[in-house]
């Protein structure tokens, strides 16, 4: 019996790479949440599965931790991959709908690990630069990897960059909507609970803050969750965003490009991408040593 292969994540200086270990990403992700939970699935599961109203930094701590052994993990991956699978296998349930869900059901898994890709799209545009075709191709292609590494059967996921647009309309139109848990995360007068990660002392702190912090928190997050929602998206949903927050936005994303590029790895990339960057002499210490080995060739 021939032994079964684990599928393989995306390789080591690819967009990816580049895009999901840098704090940028941090910005990201609620967009992308967003727009799994406008699944009535999707939303249902998390509605009555998740920690997200108990336990949202411990879960948000934990999903960015999943994502950085899928891109980063090596062999693990395929490991963290599996766990994942089984970790949904008991969400189960009935949407508001009537109409029985199941978290690896083809349709609504593959729909969770798709938003992801249209999300980068057009993230990058503002906090880095927009992707040349290339590498839009490129990013897919690698996206496409991470879903194998999930589980995810080839034939439940569009082949191609080309169709995975005519797909992902289809899902606007015909699936999505603003749900309940999606008001939730975008809500104003959310309830939500003071970060309990770090150290005791700044544990301490920001517990006694957070009533002053708090009201600037959920602002923001609606913002970046809103704007950096593919506009189609936004649409389909049913969400409002005007000039004036695309011009902010916009002024957003000028800081945020001068400034990350030029932070030190230590700050710049989360720590498994740090670690994963440097074992594979993509850190900027290693780049800074070639270029070093470069100029001593050329001037004797």
């Amino acid at each position: 019996m021939s032994k079964v292969v684990a599928p393989a994540p995306p390789p080591p200086g690819g967009v990816l790479w580049s895009v999901v270990g840098d704090v940028r990403e941090l910005l990201m992700l609620p967009a992308a949440l967003a727009l799994q939970v406008a699944h009535p699935a999707v939303a249902a599961g998390v509605d009555e599965h998740s920690v997200f109203r108990t336990d949202p930094w411990g879960r948000g701590e934990r999903s960015l931790h999943s994502l950085q052994l899928w891109v980063y993990g090596g062999e693990e991956a395929a490991r963290e991959g599996r766990r994942v699978r089984r970790l949904h296998r008991s969400v189960q349930g009935t949407d508001p709908y009537g109409r029985v869900y199941h978290a690896l059901s083809p349709d609504y898994y593959a729909w969770v690990h798709a938003t992801g890709f249209p999300v980068f799209q057009h993230a990058l545009r503002y906090l880095a630069r927009p992707l040349t075709e290339a590498q839009e191709r490129r990013l897919y292609a690698e996206w496409l990897q991470v879903g194998r590494v999930l589980g995810i059967r080839e034939r439940d996921m569009p082949a191609t960059i080309e169709d995975f647009w005519p797909y992902f309309r289809r899902m606007l139109a015909d699936e999505v909507e603003e749900t309940a848990v999606l008001r939730e995360l975008i809500a104003l007068d959310a309830p939500v609970p003071p970060p309990g990660l770090g150290p005791l002392p700044v544990r301490a702190l920001l517990g006694a803050l957070w009533p002053a912090l708090l009201p600037s928190f959920v602002r923001i997050r609606r913002f970046l969750t809103i704007g950096l929602m593919p506009p189609e998206a936004r649409a389909a949903i049913g969400l409002d965003w005007t000039d004036r927050q695309e011009r902010a936005l916009v002024r957003l994303g000028r800081v945020v490009r001068a400034v990350v590029p030029v932070l030190p790895d230590r700050l710049r990339y989360l720590p498994l991408a740090r670690e994963a960057r440097r074992a594979a002499g993509l850190s900027g210490p290693a780049r800074r040593a070639r270029r070093r080995r470069r100029t001593s060739v050329r001037c004797p």
